[in-house]
C-alpha cells in the first residue's frame, strides 16, 4: 500500500522563486529591491523610470523622507493595531482632515478600494431603506426594500470582489464567476438611457468614476455628470464617485469631483491614501451618515493607528497647493507632448487624460510596448489591449517626464 510522503522522504526540490504565490498575476521577470524618488531598481542593479506609481499608489514616489519617518515614529509607539472598539487619535484626526476639506459629514476607513466600493453599496441601500421602507420596517425585518438597485456605467471598473464585480464592465473578469450579485445594472454613458434606467422607486445609487482608469483612461463628460447629479437629486438616488484611481491629487485637485463642479453624496478613496500601506475610505454626506447605525458595517483593520497616521502625512503632502499646481502644470505640458508624439510617430491613435493620468491608444499591442519599454528602462501600464496607461508619481519633474517621453518615442518606433 502506498504511503504518504513525510518530511524525511519528500524530495528536496524547492519551487522556483515566486512559484509558491497563487497565479492571479502575470508578473514581470525582474525582482524589484529598491526605490528612490521616481526610480526603481532591480536585484541586478538595473534602473527603471517609473510611470506606474504602483498603479497610482505611490503618489509621493519612493523613499520619501517624511513618509519613512512617520512610519518609524508610529511603529516606535508600539500602537500598530488596537481594533475599532477603542478610540485612537490618528484615525479621528484623519477623518476630521478629510471632512474639513470635502462635502462630507463623516468618513469610514477600510483596507482597499474594492472594500470602499462594497461599503458604499451597503451605505446606499441602508439609506434607501431609511427613506423608502414602509413605516416600522426601516430595519428590514419584514421584507426586502424595493429601492435597492445599484447602477454603474459602461466601461467601469469598481473592483473584483463579488459585490462590485457585478458593477465592473470587464467581461473577462466577470464571466468565470457568474452568477454575479443581483440588483446591479450597467448602463450606457448616455443621458437618455440613464433617464430611463434611473427609476427612483427602485434605484438606490449610481456609481461613477469621473475618469475610468481600467476602462482606458476615459474622461466621463462633465455635462453628463451634471445631468446625472440633477436626475439623482430629483429622484432621491445617491450619487457615488469612485475616485480610487483618479482622486487625491492625480488630476491636479485634491478630489476629482472638484474638476467637474459636481458634488456627489459619497466618494470612495484608496490607492495613494496611505502611501503604499493598505487603506480605503468612504466619505459620506450628512443625510447618508444619519442612516448608518452601529452594527450596519464594520472592519477589523480599517483606520488603525499606524495606517491612519501615515495617511495623515500623505494627505498633508497631497493637499499642498504647490504640489497640486505642479500636477496641473506639468500634466498639461505632458499631454501636449504626448499629442506631439502622436503627430511625429504615427504610432498613436488617440491621447486622453488630465493631470498625471493619461491614456495612449496605440496601433500595436499595448503589452508588447510595455515589455519593450521595460527593457529600455521605463515602466508603463496597460488599460486594455491597445491602450497604454501612464500614472507617474505626482512629484515627478518635467525633466523626468521628458526622459520618459524620449524612451517611449524610441520604443514606439523600434518596430
Amino acid at each position: 500500500m502506498a504511503t504518504l510522503a513525510t518530511p524525511s522522504t519528500m524530495p528536496e526540490q524547492k519551487p522556483a522563486p515566486g512559484d509558491a504565490l497563487l497565479g492571479t498575476y502575470k508578473r514581470a521577470p525582474m525582482e524589484l529591491v529598491r526605490g528612490d524618488g521616481v526610480m526603481l531598481y532591480d536585484a541586478d542593479g538595473a534602473a527603471y523610470l517609473d510611470f506606474t506609481s504602483g498603479i497610482a499608489v505611490n503618489a509621493l514616489g519612493y523613499n520619501d523622507a517624511g513618509l519613512m519617518q512617520t512610519i518609524r515614529d508610529v511603529t516606535a509607539s508600539g500602537l500598530v493595531h488596537v481594533s475599532n472598539l477603542f478610540r485612537t487619535a490618528p484615525g479621528e484626526d484623519l477623518a476630521e482632515w478629510l471632512v474639513a476639506r470635502s462635502f462630507a459629514s463623516k468618513a469610514f476607513f477600510c483596507n482597499s478600494g474594492a472594500e470602499a466600493n462594497e461599503g458604499a453599496f451597503k451605505f446606499a441601500r441602508r439609506w434607501a431603506r431609511a427613506i423608502s421602507a414602509p413605516p416600522g420596517d426601516e430595519l428590514g425585518v419584514f421584507g426586502a426594500c424595493a429601492k435597492h438597485e445599484i447602477v454603474s456605467l459602461r466601461g467601469a471598473f469598481h473592483g473584483r470582489t463579488m459585490g462590485v464585480l457585478a458593477a465592473t464592465d470587464r467581461p473577462a473578469y466577470r464571466a468565470p464567476f457568474r452568477p454575479l450579485a443581483g440588483g446591479v445594472t450597467i448602463a450606457e454613458r448616455d443621458v437618455k438611457e440613464l433617464d430611463a434606467v434611473l427609476d427612483g422607486e427602485r434605484v438606490a445609487a449610481v456609481i461613477v468614476e469621473p475618469v475610468q482608469g481600467e476602462g482606458g483612461v476615459r474622461m466621463v463628460d462633465a455635462g453628463l455628470l451634471r445631468e446625472l447629479r440633477a436626475m439623482t437629486r430629483e429622484r432621491r438616488i445617491a450619487l457615488v464617485f469612485d475616485e480610487i484611481q483618479c482622486g487625491l491629487g492625480r488630476l491636479g485637485t485634491l478630489f476629482a469631483y472638484e474638476t467637474v463642479g459636481v458634488e456627489p453624496d459619497m466618494v470612495t478613496l484608496a490607492k495613494p491614501l496611505a502611501g503604499g500601506l493598505p487603506m480605503g475610505a468612504i466619505l459620506v454626506n450628512a443625510e447618508i451618515a444619519a442612516a448608518i447605525k452601529p452594527g450596519d458595517h464594520g472592519t477589523t483593520f480599517g483606520g488603525g493607528p499606524m495606517v491612519a497616521a501615515v495617511a495623515r502625512y500623505v494627505l498633508g503632502r497631497l493637499g499642498e497647493p504647490a504640489l497640486l499646481a505642479h500636477v496641473r502644470e506639468v500634466g498639461a505640458w505632458f499631454g501636449e507632448e504626448l499629442r506631439a508624439l502622436q503627430e511625429k510617430t504615427g504610432k498613436i491613435r488617440a491621447v486622453r487624460g488630465a493631470g498625471l493620468m493619461w491614456g495612449v491608444d496605440t496601433h500595436e499591442s499595448a503589452n508588447a510596448i510595455v515589455e519593450r519599454a521595460r527593457t529600455a528602462g521605463l515602466l508603463v501600464l496597460t488599460a486594455g489591449e491597445y491602450t497604454l496607461r501612464i500614472l507617474p508619481p505626482l512629484i515627478i519633474s518635467r525633466e523626468d517626464l521628458s526622459r520618459g517621453l524620449d524612451i517611449l518615442a524610441r520604443v514606439l518606433t523600434s518596430v
